[in-house]
C-alpha cells in the first residue's frame, strides 16, 4: 500500500498546532492535497471561529479506499460545536465565548446552565423562568425510591446514579422521534432531578431517610440540604459552603469533547433518549482517568499524610515507571499549560478554608507537590501541570462531602454540558450515527476444522 503524503496547497506544510492556530481565514489554504501512490485528491480545509484548522476527510475513503488511524481520537474533530472553546497550549477555557475566569467570579451555576444550552446569557425574565422550571422539577417519582432501596448500600454512588438516570427513561417514556419541545422538557427534568438522585444515592448508602428537595433554596443550597439534613432537626445552609459548591459546579460544567461528553454524543447518535445517553456518560465519567481522578487525588494526598514517605520522596518514586506510585491530578490530555480551572480552585482553597476557619494539612501537601513539579525538569518537560482534579477534592472535603461522592458532584456539574452537547447533536442536520473504522490486524481467511481435526 503506498504511503500517503498530505500537504496544504500553496502553503508551507507545518506540523505544529500552534502554527496552525496562528493562521487566519485569509492565510489558510482552501484545500489540502493528499498523495497516495500515483493518486492525488484535494481535501477541503476548515477553520474554526478561534482559528483552529481542520482537514475535512469525510470523502477520503470514498475517493481512495483509505482511512485514517488515530488511537484515542486526539487528532480527530468529531463534530462542529458552538458550546465550549478550549486551547490547551494557552490554557484557555471559554463557555460560548465567555472566559471561565469571569464566569467563576461573576456568574452562578443556573445562569451557566442556560448559557451552555443557548450559547447566550439569559435576560432577567429568561433567567427567572428557567430558575423556576429547574427548581420545580426536582422531585422524583415515588416509585423510583424502590430502585435505590433495591441496590446494595456498599455500591459506589456513581453506579447508583447511572442506574437511576437510566431509569428515568421508564418514567418519561415517549414513542416516536424526539421533538424539540420534548427534548427541552427532558433537559429541564434531568438538570433538576440530578441533585436529588445524587443525594438519594448518598442517603441510601448510609441508611438515612431521603430528604425531599426544597423550592425555597438555591440550586447548590438544595443539594447541601438533601445531602446533610435529616428529619430530626432543621438544617441551615451555610452561604459560604453553597457559594463554594456553586463555583465547583461552574468549573465542571463543560469541557469540550472529553471522554464522557463524547460518550453522551455517541449514544445519542443512535437515537437513544437523553436519559439513556447521559446514563452512559455518567459511567464514562466514573473512570479514574476521567472524573474519578478527584477521588484518587485525595486518596493520594491522604496516603502521603498517613504514610512514611515525604512529598519529595513520593515525587521521586512517581518518576519511576516500575515503582507502582502514580502522581494524580497532574497533566491533562488537552492542556499543555496550567489548567485555568486549577488556578481558580487553588485560590478558592485558601478562601473557603479561611472563611470556614479550617486548616487542612492536605492543602499543604498539595502545595508542596505542585512546587516540586513546577521546579523539576522531569515534570516540566512532560508539561505536567495541576489540573482541575488536583484542588477540587480539597474543597469538597472542606465542605464535608464524602470522598466517594466527589465524582458524583463532578457529574452534577457536568450535567448541563452533557445536555447541551446532546441537544446540539440532535439539532445538527448533518449528524450521523457514530461509527469509527478500524485497522484489522487479525488472521487472514482460513477454513473451519471439526474439533477432532484441530
Amino acid at each position: 500500500m503506498p504511503v500517503p503524503t498530505l500537504s496544504p496547497q500553496n502553503s508551507t506544510p507545518t506540523s505544529t498546532a500552534v502554527a496552525a492556530a496562528a493562521m487566519t481565514n485569509e492565510t489558510v489554504p482552501k484545500t489540502a492535497k493528499l498523495t497516495l501512490g500515483d493518486q492525488e485528491i484535494d481535501l477541503p480545509v476548515m477553520v474554526g471561529s478561534e482559528g483552529e484548522v481542520a482537514i475535512d476527510i469525510r470523502q477520503l475513503r470514498a475517493k481512495t479506499g483509505a482511512i485514517t488511524f488515530d488511537p484515542g481520537l486526539g487528532n480527530t474533530g468529531a463534530c462542529l460545536s458552538k458550546i465550549t472553546f478550549l486551547d490547551g497550549e494557552q490554557g484557555i477555557l471559554r463557555y460560548a465565548g465567555y472566559p471561565i475566569e469571569e464566569l467563576a467570579q461573576k456568574s452562578h451555576f443556573v445562569e451557566v446552565m442556560w448559557l451552555l444550552l443557548h450559547q447566550e446569557l439569559p435576560s432577567a425574565p429568561q433567567l427567572s423562568q428557567f430558575t423556576h422550571e429547574v427548581t420545580h422539577h426536582t422531585m422524583l417519582h415515588e416509585d423510583l425510591k424502590e430502585l435505590f432501596q433495591s441496590l446494595p448500600k456498599v455500591g459506589h454512588p456513581m453506579a447508583v446514579c447511572a442506574a437511576a438516570v437510566g431509569a428515568l427513561s421508564t418514567f418519561y417514556r415517549k414513542e416516536g422521534p424526539h421533538t424539540r419541545e420534548q427534548n427541552w422538557i427532558d433537559a429541564i427534568r434531568l438538570l433538576a432531578k440530578m441533585p436529588t438522585i445524587a443525594a438519594y444515592s448518598y442517603k441510601h448508602s448510609i441508611g438515612q431517610p431521603f430528604m425531599y428537595p426544597r423550592n425555597d433554596l438555591s440550586y447548590a443550597g438544595n443539594i447541601l440540604h438533601m445531602l446533610f439534613a435529616n428529619p430530626c432537626e432543621r438544617y441551615e445552609v451555610n452561604p459560604i459552603t453553597a457559594r463554594a459548591l456553586d463555583l465547583l459546579l461552574i468549573l465542571h460544567a463543560d469541557h469540550e469533547q472529553n471522554c464522557s461528553t463524547s460518550t453522551v454524543r455517541t449514544v445519542g447518535s443512535s437515537g437513544a433518549n437523553l436519559f439513556a445517553s447521559v446514563s452512559a456518560g455518567i459511567s464514562a465519567l466514573w473512570g479514574p482517568l476521567h472524573g474519578g481522578a478527584n477521588q484518587a487525588v485525595i486518596e493520594m494526598l491522604m496516603s502521603i499524610r498517613d504514610g512514611k514517605r515525604t512529598a519529595r520522596e513520593f515525587m521521586e518514586l512517581a518518576k519511576k515507571k516500575d515503582s507502582g506510585v502514580r502522581l494524580m491530578g497532574f497533566g491533562h490530555r488537552v492542556y499543555k499549560n496550567y489548567d485555568p480551572r486549577a488556578l481558580i480552585l487553588k485560590q478558592a482553597c485558601y478562601d473557603v478554608l479561611g472563611q470556614l476557619g479550617r486548616k487542612d494539612p492536605l492543602l499543604d501537601i498539595a502545595l508542596e507537590l505542585e512546587q516540586i513539579a513546577l521546579s523539576d525538569a522531569y515534570f516540566i518537560d512532560r508539561k505536567l501541570y495541576p489540573n482541575v482534579d488536583f484542588y477540587s477534592g480539597i474543597i469538597y472535603k472542606a465542605l464535608g462531602i464524602p470522598v466517594d461522592m466527589f465524582t458524583v458532584f463532578f457529574a452534577i456539574g457536568r450535567m448541563p454540558g452533557w445536555v447541551a452537547q446532546w441537544l446540539e447533536y440532535q439539532a445538527d442536520p448533518e449528524a450521523r450515527i457514530t461509527r469509527p473504522r478500524q485497522i484489522y490486524m487479525g488472521p487472514t481467511p482460513r477454513s473451519y476444522k471439526q474439533v477432532a481435526e484441530r
